[in-house]
Protein backbone atom coordinates (compact mmCIF):
# COMPACT_ATOMS: atom_id res chain seq x y z
CA UNK A 1 0.00 0.00 0.00
CA UNK A 2 1.14 3.26 -1.37
CA UNK A 3 1.80 6.11 1.86
CA UNK A 4 0.31 9.79 1.39
CA UNK A 5 3.89 11.09 1.61
CA UNK A 6 5.28 8.71 -1.33
CA UNK A 7 2.24 9.58 -3.95
CA UNK A 8 2.89 13.32 -3.38
CA UNK A 9 6.58 13.01 -3.13
CA UNK A 10 6.45 10.84 -6.85
CA UNK A 11 3.61 13.73 -7.98
CA UNK A 12 6.06 16.56 -7.37
CA UNK A 13 8.91 14.84 -8.86
CA UNK A 14 6.99 14.41 -11.98
CA UNK A 15 5.51 17.80 -11.68
CA UNK A 16 9.26 19.15 -11.25
CA UNK A 17 10.43 17.36 -14.35
CA UNK A 18 7.91 18.52 -16.58
CA UNK A 19 8.43 22.01 -15.35
CA UNK A 20 12.25 21.34 -16.62
CA UNK A 21 11.64 20.33 -20.23
CA UNK A 22 8.68 23.14 -20.44
CA UNK A 23 11.51 25.66 -19.25
CA UNK A 24 14.22 24.42 -21.20
CA UNK A 25 11.53 24.46 -24.46
CA UNK A 26 13.02 20.73 -24.92
CA UNK A 27 11.21 17.32 -25.13
CA UNK A 28 12.73 14.25 -25.77
CA UNK A 29 13.25 11.94 -28.82
CA UNK A 30 11.60 8.78 -27.76
CA UNK A 31 12.94 5.06 -29.39
CA UNK A 32 10.99 2.04 -28.27
CA UNK A 33 13.37 -0.97 -29.85
CA UNK A 34 11.28 -4.46 -30.05
CA UNK A 35 12.81 -7.47 -30.13
CA UNK A 36 10.90 -10.48 -31.24
CA UNK A 37 10.58 -13.30 -29.42
CA UNK A 38 13.85 -12.42 -27.11
CA UNK A 39 13.69 -14.72 -23.92
CA UNK A 40 14.64 -13.17 -20.83
CA UNK A 41 17.31 -15.71 -20.86
CA UNK A 42 19.55 -14.53 -23.54
CA UNK A 43 20.05 -11.25 -22.24
CA UNK A 44 23.41 -10.78 -19.84
CA UNK A 45 22.40 -8.36 -18.18
CA UNK A 46 19.68 -10.36 -16.83
CA UNK A 47 21.56 -13.94 -16.66
CA UNK A 48 24.62 -15.30 -17.18
CA UNK A 49 24.57 -17.33 -20.07
CA UNK A 50 25.68 -18.06 -22.95
CA UNK A 51 24.56 -15.58 -25.26
CA UNK A 52 26.90 -11.82 -24.80
CA UNK A 53 24.63 -8.69 -24.98
CA UNK A 54 27.04 -5.60 -24.41
CA UNK A 55 24.82 -2.85 -26.28
CA UNK A 56 21.50 -4.01 -24.63
CA UNK A 57 23.27 -4.51 -21.03
CA UNK A 58 24.44 -0.79 -21.81
CA UNK A 59 20.88 0.32 -21.55
CA UNK A 60 20.61 -1.29 -18.18
CA UNK A 61 24.11 0.16 -16.97
CA UNK A 62 23.26 3.86 -18.24
CA UNK A 63 19.33 2.94 -17.26
CA UNK A 64 17.22 1.05 -15.42
CA UNK A 65 16.52 -2.49 -15.56
CA UNK A 66 13.14 -3.81 -14.71
CA UNK A 67 13.46 -7.29 -13.53
CA UNK A 68 9.26 -7.89 -13.53
CA UNK A 69 7.69 -7.08 -16.70
CA UNK A 70 5.56 -9.53 -18.91
CA UNK A 71 4.70 -9.09 -22.22
CA UNK A 72 0.61 -8.23 -22.85
CA UNK A 73 0.69 -11.54 -24.82
CA UNK A 74 2.27 -14.97 -25.53
CA UNK A 75 2.99 -14.82 -29.23
CA UNK A 76 3.36 -10.80 -31.63
CA UNK A 77 0.47 -9.73 -32.80
CA UNK A 78 -1.53 -8.79 -29.40
CA UNK A 79 1.58 -7.81 -27.52
CA UNK A 80 2.31 -4.88 -30.46
CA UNK A 81 -1.50 -3.80 -30.44
CA UNK A 82 -1.47 -3.44 -26.95
CA UNK A 83 1.86 -1.31 -27.02
CA UNK A 84 0.74 0.94 -29.52
CA UNK A 85 -2.87 1.43 -27.68
CA UNK A 86 -2.18 1.05 -23.96
CA UNK A 87 -5.16 -1.31 -24.20
CA UNK A 88 -5.36 -5.05 -23.53
CA UNK A 89 -5.00 -6.30 -26.99
CA UNK A 90 -8.24 -7.72 -27.14
CA UNK A 91 -9.90 -4.37 -26.31
CA UNK A 92 -8.74 -3.13 -29.95
CA UNK A 93 -9.80 -6.25 -32.09
CA UNK A 94 -6.42 -8.01 -32.07
CA UNK A 95 -6.53 -11.31 -29.23
CA UNK A 96 -4.69 -13.56 -31.64
CA UNK A 97 -2.08 -13.47 -34.67
CA UNK A 98 -2.78 -11.30 -37.83
CA UNK A 99 -1.75 -13.52 -40.52
CA UNK A 100 -1.50 -13.13 -44.35
CA UNK A 101 -3.77 -15.95 -44.77
CA UNK A 102 -7.38 -14.49 -43.89
CA UNK A 103 -8.65 -18.10 -42.56
CA UNK A 104 -6.02 -18.27 -40.06
CA UNK A 105 -5.98 -14.90 -39.04
CA UNK A 106 -7.01 -14.04 -35.45
CA UNK A 107 -7.09 -10.35 -35.37
CA UNK A 108 -8.37 -7.09 -36.82
CA UNK A 109 -6.85 -3.47 -35.42
CA UNK A 110 -9.34 -1.62 -34.81
CA UNK A 111 -9.28 1.11 -37.04
CA UNK A 112 -11.57 3.61 -34.64
CA UNK A 113 -8.37 3.46 -31.74
CA UNK A 114 -5.74 5.98 -31.62
CA UNK A 115 -2.47 4.55 -31.54
CA UNK A 116 0.88 6.28 -30.02
CA UNK A 117 2.05 7.54 -32.43
CA UNK A 118 -1.19 9.32 -33.15
CA UNK A 119 -1.01 11.45 -30.21
CA UNK A 120 2.43 11.86 -30.75
CA UNK A 121 2.32 12.91 -33.88
CA UNK A 122 -0.61 14.83 -32.91
CA UNK A 123 2.34 16.35 -30.10
CA UNK A 124 4.57 17.64 -32.96
CA UNK A 125 7.22 14.61 -32.54
CA UNK A 126 7.92 13.24 -36.49
CA UNK A 127 6.57 9.57 -35.88
CA UNK A 128 8.19 6.29 -37.68
CA UNK A 129 8.00 2.79 -37.57
CA UNK A 130 11.33 1.09 -38.95
CA UNK A 131 11.14 -2.90 -39.34
CA UNK A 132 7.87 -5.42 -38.28
CA UNK A 133 4.56 -3.98 -38.34
CA UNK A 134 2.33 -7.21 -37.63
CA UNK A 135 -0.93 -5.40 -37.38
CA UNK A 136 -2.63 -5.73 -40.83
CA UNK A 137 -1.34 -5.84 -44.47
CA UNK A 138 -3.91 -3.76 -46.05
CA UNK A 139 -5.94 -0.15 -45.73
CA UNK A 140 -6.60 1.13 -43.18
CA UNK A 141 -4.35 -0.73 -40.99
CA UNK A 142 -1.15 -0.31 -42.44
CA UNK A 143 1.32 2.40 -40.89
CA UNK A 144 1.10 5.32 -42.63
CA UNK A 145 -2.59 4.98 -41.71
CA UNK A 146 -2.61 4.57 -37.98
CA UNK A 147 -0.19 7.43 -37.34
CA UNK A 148 3.44 6.97 -38.83
CA UNK A 149 4.85 9.38 -41.06
CA UNK A 150 7.36 7.30 -41.91
CA UNK A 151 7.46 3.84 -42.63
CA UNK A 152 10.31 1.42 -43.23
CA UNK A 153 10.16 -2.12 -43.10
CA UNK A 154 7.60 -5.47 -43.02
CA UNK A 155 4.05 -5.70 -42.99
CA UNK A 156 3.78 -9.25 -42.32
CA UNK A 157 4.30 -11.84 -39.69
CA UNK A 158 7.63 -13.29 -40.51
CA UNK A 159 10.15 -13.72 -42.94
CA UNK A 160 10.57 -17.53 -44.45
CA UNK A 161 14.36 -16.00 -44.90
CA UNK A 162 15.89 -13.39 -43.46
CA UNK A 163 17.78 -12.80 -46.59
CA UNK A 164 14.92 -13.23 -49.53
CA UNK A 165 12.74 -11.36 -47.25
CA UNK A 166 9.61 -13.29 -48.25
CA UNK A 167 6.56 -14.57 -46.74
CA UNK A 168 4.88 -17.67 -49.02
CA UNK A 169 6.63 -16.05 -51.98
CA UNK A 170 5.35 -12.48 -51.48
CA UNK A 171 7.12 -9.48 -50.66
CA UNK A 172 5.72 -7.53 -47.80
CA UNK A 173 8.31 -4.93 -47.60
CA UNK A 174 7.78 -1.15 -48.23
CA UNK A 175 9.22 2.36 -47.65
CA UNK A 176 5.57 3.86 -46.79
CA UNK A 177 3.21 2.83 -49.90
CA UNK A 178 6.09 1.39 -51.93
CA UNK A 179 7.11 -2.15 -52.59
CA UNK A 180 10.72 -2.15 -51.84
CA UNK A 181 13.23 -5.23 -52.65
CA UNK A 182 16.53 -4.19 -51.08
CA UNK A 183 19.53 -7.18 -50.32
CA UNK A 184 21.05 -7.87 -47.19
CA UNK A 185 20.04 -9.43 -43.86
CA UNK A 186 16.69 -8.06 -42.54
CA UNK A 187 18.23 -7.36 -39.24
CA UNK A 188 20.95 -5.16 -40.48
CA UNK A 189 18.98 -3.46 -42.79
CA UNK A 190 15.88 -2.01 -40.56
CA UNK A 191 19.20 -0.99 -38.55
CA UNK A 192 20.59 1.00 -41.63
CA UNK A 193 16.96 2.07 -42.06
CA UNK A 194 16.65 3.11 -38.30
CA UNK A 195 19.87 5.24 -38.50
CA UNK A 196 18.76 6.47 -41.49
CA UNK A 197 16.14 8.00 -40.04
CA UNK A 198 17.39 9.51 -37.04
CA UNK A 199 19.97 11.10 -39.06
CA UNK A 200 17.21 12.95 -41.41
CA UNK A 201 16.04 13.69 -38.06
CA UNK A 202 18.93 16.23 -36.91
CA UNK A 203 17.89 17.98 -39.94
CA UNK A 204 15.04 19.43 -38.27
CA UNK A 205 16.26 19.68 -34.68
CA UNK A 206 13.86 21.68 -33.19
CA UNK A 207 11.27 18.76 -33.71
CA UNK A 208 11.46 15.42 -31.41
CA UNK A 209 11.00 12.38 -32.72
CA UNK A 210 9.13 8.89 -31.65
CA UNK A 211 11.04 5.87 -33.30
CA UNK A 212 9.99 2.36 -33.06
CA UNK A 213 12.39 0.07 -34.13
CA UNK A 214 10.76 -3.26 -34.02
CA UNK A 215 13.51 -6.01 -35.27
CA UNK A 216 11.83 -9.47 -36.43
CA UNK A 217 14.74 -11.24 -35.36
CA UNK A 218 15.25 -13.41 -32.70
CA UNK A 219 12.30 -15.22 -34.35
CA UNK A 220 12.73 -18.19 -36.37
CA UNK A 221 13.69 -19.32 -39.00
CA UNK A 222 17.40 -18.59 -36.90
CA UNK A 223 19.65 -17.15 -39.53
CA UNK A 224 22.68 -15.76 -37.75
CA UNK A 225 25.43 -14.55 -40.37
CA UNK A 226 28.28 -16.75 -40.90
CA UNK A 227 30.59 -14.49 -39.15
CA UNK A 228 28.31 -14.16 -36.10
CA UNK A 229 27.68 -18.01 -36.16
CA UNK A 230 31.88 -18.31 -36.40
CA UNK A 231 32.48 -16.17 -33.59
CA UNK A 232 30.18 -18.52 -31.08
CA UNK A 233 31.62 -21.50 -32.43
CA UNK A 234 34.68 -20.34 -31.52
CA UNK A 235 34.04 -19.24 -28.01
CA UNK A 236 31.59 -22.14 -27.09
CA UNK A 237 32.81 -25.25 -29.22
CA UNK A 238 31.08 -27.44 -27.14
CA UNK A 239 27.75 -25.83 -27.76
CA UNK A 240 25.17 -28.16 -30.33
CA UNK A 241 24.42 -26.23 -33.38
CA UNK A 242 21.33 -25.71 -33.22
CA UNK A 243 21.64 -23.52 -29.47
CA UNK A 244 25.12 -21.58 -31.01
CA UNK A 245 22.64 -21.10 -34.06
CA UNK A 246 20.15 -19.03 -31.67
CA UNK A 247 23.05 -17.61 -29.74
CA UNK A 248 24.97 -16.13 -32.87
CA UNK A 249 21.26 -14.87 -33.51
CA UNK A 250 20.56 -12.69 -30.52
CA UNK A 251 24.50 -11.51 -30.50
CA UNK A 252 24.01 -10.17 -34.02
CA UNK A 253 20.38 -8.72 -33.36
CA UNK A 254 22.77 -6.87 -30.25
CA UNK A 255 24.73 -5.66 -32.49
CA UNK A 256 22.24 -4.31 -34.45
CA UNK A 257 21.02 -2.73 -31.41
CA UNK A 258 24.58 -1.30 -30.70
CA UNK A 259 25.07 0.37 -34.31
CA UNK A 260 21.89 2.61 -33.10
CA UNK A 261 23.50 3.39 -29.96
CA UNK A 262 26.28 4.56 -31.01
CA UNK A 263 25.13 6.64 -34.00
CA UNK A 264 22.74 8.53 -31.40
CA UNK A 265 26.06 9.27 -29.45
CA UNK A 266 27.43 10.07 -32.75
CA UNK A 267 24.99 12.63 -33.76
CA UNK A 268 25.36 14.08 -30.09
CA UNK A 269 21.52 12.64 -29.52
CA UNK A 270 22.22 10.11 -26.52
CA UNK A 271 21.79 12.64 -24.15
CA UNK A 272 18.32 13.89 -25.29
CA UNK A 273 16.47 10.52 -25.85
CA UNK A 274 14.76 8.21 -23.90
CA UNK A 275 14.52 4.49 -25.21
CA UNK A 276 13.37 1.58 -24.20
CA UNK A 277 13.73 -1.88 -25.01
CA UNK A 278 11.90 -4.86 -24.68
CA UNK A 279 10.66 -8.23 -26.51
CA UNK A 280 6.64 -8.79 -27.32
CA UNK A 281 7.21 -12.42 -25.95
CA UNK A 282 9.00 -14.73 -24.60
CA UNK A 283 11.47 -17.03 -26.80
CA UNK A 284 10.77 -20.19 -28.54
CA UNK A 285 11.88 -23.30 -27.10
CA UNK A 286 11.39 -25.77 -29.71
CA UNK A 287 14.27 -23.09 -31.60
CA UNK A 288 16.49 -23.62 -28.89
CA UNK A 289 15.58 -20.08 -27.25
CA UNK A 290 16.75 -19.46 -23.31
CA UNK A 291 13.58 -18.09 -20.82
CA UNK A 292 15.77 -18.96 -17.87
CA UNK A 293 14.78 -19.12 -15.15
CA UNK A 294 11.03 -18.87 -16.07
CA UNK A 295 8.95 -22.04 -16.70
CA UNK A 296 8.12 -22.77 -20.71
CA UNK A 297 8.48 -20.35 -23.58
CA UNK A 298 6.27 -18.45 -26.34
CA UNK A 299 2.71 -19.80 -26.96
CA UNK A 300 2.55 -20.18 -22.88
CA UNK A 301 1.27 -18.19 -19.84
CA UNK A 302 3.98 -19.93 -17.73
CA UNK A 303 6.21 -17.13 -17.40
CA UNK A 304 8.68 -18.07 -19.98
CA UNK A 305 6.66 -16.99 -22.45
CA UNK A 306 5.87 -13.75 -20.73
CA UNK A 307 8.59 -12.54 -18.90
CA UNK A 308 10.44 -10.29 -21.11
CA UNK A 309 13.66 -8.14 -21.00
CA UNK A 310 12.88 -4.08 -20.46
CA UNK A 311 15.08 -1.66 -19.87
CA UNK A 312 15.08 2.26 -19.73
CA UNK A 313 17.35 5.03 -20.31
CA UNK A 314 17.06 8.46 -20.01
CA UNK A 315 20.32 10.34 -18.97
CA UNK A 316 19.91 13.01 -16.57
CA UNK A 317 16.19 11.44 -15.50
CA UNK A 318 16.65 7.90 -15.25
CA UNK A 319 19.52 7.05 -12.68
CA UNK A 320 22.17 5.32 -14.41
CA UNK A 321 22.56 1.44 -13.19
CA UNK A 322 18.91 1.63 -11.31
CA UNK A 323 16.94 -1.26 -10.94
CA UNK A 324 13.08 -1.64 -10.79
CA UNK A 325 11.34 -4.65 -9.20
CA UNK A 326 7.85 -3.06 -10.32
CA UNK A 327 5.28 -5.72 -12.14
CA UNK A 328 4.70 -4.16 -15.25
CA UNK A 329 3.20 -4.94 -18.80
CA UNK A 330 4.95 -4.22 -22.23
CA UNK A 331 2.14 -1.37 -22.70
CA UNK A 332 2.97 0.82 -19.95
CA UNK A 333 5.12 2.32 -22.26
CA UNK A 334 2.26 4.19 -23.77
CA UNK A 335 1.25 6.24 -21.06
CA UNK A 336 5.35 6.85 -20.27
CA UNK A 337 5.56 7.91 -23.36
CA UNK A 338 3.25 10.23 -23.79
CA UNK A 339 4.06 11.70 -20.15
CA UNK A 340 7.72 12.17 -21.08
CA UNK A 341 6.89 14.22 -24.42
CA UNK A 342 3.91 16.11 -22.45
CA UNK A 343 1.01 15.05 -24.18
CA UNK A 344 -2.03 14.33 -22.62
CA UNK A 345 -2.79 10.79 -21.82
CA UNK A 346 -6.08 9.27 -22.64
CA UNK A 347 -8.50 8.15 -19.88
CA UNK A 348 -9.29 4.79 -21.23
CA UNK A 349 -6.54 2.84 -21.40
CA UNK A 350 -5.45 0.23 -19.34
CA UNK A 351 -1.82 0.69 -19.12
CA UNK A 352 -0.13 2.83 -16.41
CA UNK A 353 3.16 5.16 -16.74
CA UNK A 354 6.04 4.06 -15.44
CA UNK A 355 7.57 7.42 -14.34
CA UNK A 356 7.04 6.73 -10.80
CA UNK A 357 9.94 4.02 -10.81
CA UNK A 358 12.37 6.45 -12.56
CA UNK A 359 12.39 8.20 -9.09
CA UNK A 360 12.20 4.97 -6.95
CA UNK A 361 8.33 5.48 -5.87
CA UNK A 362 6.00 2.26 -6.04
CA UNK A 363 3.21 1.88 -8.58
CA UNK A 364 -0.05 2.13 -7.66
CA UNK A 365 -2.48 1.43 -7.19
CA UNK A 366 -1.92 -2.53 -7.95
CA UNK A 367 -4.13 -3.90 -10.46
CA UNK A 368 -4.68 -7.28 -12.18
CA UNK A 369 -3.07 -8.34 -14.93
CA UNK A 370 -4.74 -9.84 -17.71
CA UNK A 371 -3.51 -12.11 -20.64
CA UNK A 372 -5.62 -13.32 -23.82
CA UNK A 373 -4.48 -15.58 -26.56
CA UNK A 374 -7.09 -16.37 -29.24
CA UNK A 375 -5.92 -19.29 -32.19
CA UNK A 376 -6.98 -21.78 -34.93
CA UNK A 377 -6.10 -25.45 -35.49
CA UNK A 378 -6.84 -28.54 -33.60
CA UNK A 379 -5.59 -27.46 -30.45
CA UNK A 380 -7.72 -24.23 -30.15
CA UNK A 381 -10.37 -24.88 -32.62
CA UNK A 382 -10.67 -20.45 -32.90
CA UNK A 383 -11.16 -20.58 -29.07
CA UNK A 384 -9.32 -18.21 -26.82
CA UNK A 385 -7.59 -18.80 -23.68
CA UNK A 386 -6.60 -16.72 -20.55
CA UNK A 387 -4.67 -15.99 -17.66
CA UNK A 388 -5.14 -13.57 -14.37
CA UNK A 389 -2.80 -12.42 -11.90
CA UNK A 390 -3.95 -10.94 -9.36
CA UNK A 391 -1.92 -10.13 -6.09
CA UNK A 392 0.82 -13.34 -5.90
CA UNK A 393 -2.12 -15.69 -7.70
CA UNK A 394 -2.17 -16.05 -11.30
CA UNK A 395 -4.68 -18.50 -12.76
CA UNK A 396 -4.24 -19.96 -16.30
CA UNK A 397 -4.79 -22.36 -18.97
CA UNK A 398 -2.76 -23.15 -22.14
CA UNK A 399 -5.89 -24.19 -24.28
CA UNK A 400 -9.09 -23.93 -24.12
CA UNK A 401 -9.84 -26.85 -22.82
CA UNK A 402 -7.60 -27.88 -20.14
CA UNK A 403 -8.99 -27.32 -16.59
CA UNK A 404 -7.28 -23.76 -14.74
CA UNK A 405 -4.16 -24.08 -13.09
CA UNK A 406 -3.46 -21.99 -9.92
CA UNK A 407 0.05 -20.97 -8.55
CA UNK A 408 1.13 -18.25 -6.22
CA UNK A 409 4.25 -16.78 -7.65
CA UNK A 410 5.94 -15.47 -4.39
CA UNK A 411 6.29 -19.16 -3.24
CA UNK A 412 6.21 -20.65 -6.36
CA UNK A 413 7.72 -18.21 -9.41
CA UNK A 414 8.63 -21.21 -11.55
CA UNK A 415 5.12 -22.36 -11.23
CA UNK A 416 5.29 -26.33 -10.15
CA UNK A 417 3.10 -26.71 -7.64
CA UNK A 418 -0.68 -26.34 -9.26
CA UNK A 419 -2.70 -25.17 -6.47
CA UNK A 420 -6.03 -25.41 -7.84
CA UNK A 421 -7.75 -28.37 -6.72
CA UNK A 422 -6.77 -27.02 -2.84
CA UNK A 423 -7.72 -23.06 -3.40
CA UNK A 424 -10.89 -23.96 -5.26
CA UNK A 425 -12.56 -20.57 -3.55
CA UNK A 426 -9.57 -18.66 -5.16
CA UNK A 427 -10.21 -20.55 -8.79
CA UNK A 428 -13.86 -19.70 -8.09
CA UNK A 429 -12.85 -15.71 -7.51
CA UNK A 430 -10.37 -15.16 -9.89
CA UNK A 431 -12.19 -16.88 -12.79
CA UNK A 432 -15.18 -14.50 -12.40
CA UNK A 433 -12.88 -11.48 -12.57
CA UNK A 434 -11.38 -13.20 -15.33
CA UNK A 435 -15.52 -13.27 -17.11
CA UNK A 436 -15.11 -9.43 -16.70
CA UNK A 437 -12.33 -9.02 -19.03
CA UNK A 438 -13.70 -11.46 -21.34
CA UNK A 439 -16.58 -9.09 -21.39
CA UNK A 440 -14.70 -6.40 -22.21
CA UNK A 441 -12.83 -7.79 -24.86
CA UNK A 442 -15.68 -9.55 -26.34
CA UNK A 443 -17.33 -6.55 -27.30
CA UNK A 444 -14.76 -5.09 -30.31
CA UNK A 445 -14.88 -7.19 -33.36
CA UNK A 446 -11.94 -9.02 -34.13
CA UNK A 447 -12.36 -10.09 -38.05
CA UNK A 448 -12.65 -6.96 -40.23
CA UNK A 449 -16.23 -6.09 -41.87
CA UNK A 450 -17.75 -8.56 -44.35
CA UNK A 451 -14.35 -11.27 -43.37
CA UNK A 452 -17.39 -13.92 -44.52
CA UNK A 453 -16.62 -13.51 -47.58
CA UNK A 454 -12.61 -13.53 -47.91
CA UNK A 455 -12.21 -16.44 -46.01
CA UNK A 456 -12.01 -19.80 -47.51
CA UNK A 457 -14.73 -22.09 -46.74
CA UNK A 458 -14.00 -25.21 -45.70
CA UNK A 459 -15.72 -28.45 -45.12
Amino acid sequence: MISARSFFVGMASLLALHSQIAEAGQRPNIVVILADDLGIGEVSAYRDGEARTPNIDRLAREGMLFTSVRANCTVCSPSRAALLTGKYADRVGVPGVIRTHPENSWGYFDPGTRTLADLLGEGGYRTAIIGKWHLGLESPNTPNERGFQHFHGFLGDMMDSYTSHLRHGNNYLRLNHETVTPEGHATELFADWAIDFVRDSTKIPQQPFFLYLAFNAPHFPIEPPESSLSRIRERLPELPEPRARSVAFVEHLDDAVGRLLNELDRLGLSEKTLVAFSSDNGGSLPHHQNNDPFRDGKQSHYDGGLRVPFLIRWPGVVPAGSRSDARALLFDLFPTALETAGCPVPEDIDARSLRPAFHGEPLAPDRELYFVRREGGPAYSGLSYHALIRGPWKLMRNDPFSTWELYNLDDDPQERNDLAAARKDLVRQLSARLAIHIQRGGAVPWQPPESSHNIERRP
